[in-house]
C-alpha cells in the first residue's frame, strides 16, 4: 500500500491504520515520514512519482492500493486579491498531484489487472462553501478531485481498478491548528459539535481499499460530522 502526504495529518493516520492491519506501507511525502517505508517525493513531479512506483514494484512485485492524501490549503484570501501563484500552487498539489499519483499507480494496477485507489477530496469541493474563510482555490481543486475520481472510475472499473474518494469535513490536523480563531464558528455549524479525528478518516480509507468495498466504484464518502446538513 502507498499513501501520499503521509508525513502528517490524515495521510499519516491512514499509513498508521494500514500498518496496524498488516499491510506493507510506503509513506510518500516531500519530507521523510515516520511510518512505514518512507519515500521522499514531489507529487507535482511525474518523474518523482513514477520512480516511487518503480521502487515499490521492485520490492513488492505489485501495488494493491494507493491513497492520494497530499494537499495544501491557503485560505482567508479573497478571490479578487488572490495571487495567481496561490491558485497555481493549490491546484498543482491538490489536483495535478492527485492526477499524477492516480496515473502512475493506476497504470501499474491496470497491468496487474487489479488495484484500489482512494483520493482525499473534501466536503469543500461539492457539498459546501466554507465560512468564514475565503478559499476558492482549495474548493475548486477539491471539486476537481471528485470529478477526476468519477472519471477514472468509469475508465478503469472494467479492467479491475477501483477508484473512490473520501470527502472529510473539519479534521483536527496541524493544517487547521493555525485557524483556532475560527473553530467556534466551524463547530457551531457541525451537528456533532466537534472536529473529526484523522483516525476516523483512516477508517474510511481502510474500508475503501479493502475487498469489503468491492462494489464501490466512483463513490465519494462524506465524513463531516453532519456539517453539510446545515
Amino acid at each position: 500500500m502507498a499513501v501520499t502526504g503521509a508525513a502528517g495529518g490524515i495521510g499519516e493516520a491512514i499509513s498508521q491504520r494500514l500498518l496496524e492491519e498488516g499491510a506493507r506501507v510506503y509513506s510518500l511525502d516531500f519530507r521523510p515520514a515516520a511510518i512505514g517505508h518512507s519515500l521522499v517525493v514531489d507529487v507535482t513531479d511525474k518523474g518523482s512519482i513514477d520512480a516511487a512506483v518503480t521502487t515499490i514494484v521492485e520490492a513488492e512485485g505489485q501495488v494493491d492500493g494507493v491513497v492520494a492524501a497530499a494537499g495544501v490549503v491557503e485560505n482567508d484570501v479573497a478571490a479578487e486579491d488572490m495571487a495567481l501563484e496561490i491558485w497555481d500552487r493549490t491546484l498543482g498539489v491538490n489536483l495535478r498531484g492527485v492526477f499524477i499519483t492516480c496515473q502512475a499507480f493506476g497504470t501499474q494496477m491496470l497491468r496487474q489487472g487489479h488495484g484500489s485507489i482512494v483520493n482525499i477530496s473534501s466536503m469543500s469541493g461539492n457539498h459546501v462553501v466554507n465560512v468564514p474563510q475565503n478559499q476558492c482555490a482549495y474548493n475548486a481543486s477539491k471539486a476537481g478531485v471528485t470529478a477526476l475520481t468519477k472519471s477514472l472510475a468509469s475508465e478503469w472499473a472494467g479492467r479491475g481498478v477501483r477508484v473512490n474518494a473520501i470527502a472529510p469535513g473539519y479534521v483536527a490536523t496541524p493544517l487547521l491548528s493555525q485557524k483556532k480563531h475560527q473553530f467556534e464558528q466551524w463547530l457551531g455549524n457541525t451537528p456533532q459539535n466537534r472536529m473529526g479525528d484523522p483516525a476516523e478518516i483512516a477508517s474510511a480509507a481502510a474500508f475503501l481499499l479493502s475487498d469489503e468495498a468491492a462494489y464501490f466504484c466512483g463513490s465519494e464518502l462524506l465524513v463531516d460530522g453532519g456539517y453539510s446538513l446545515r
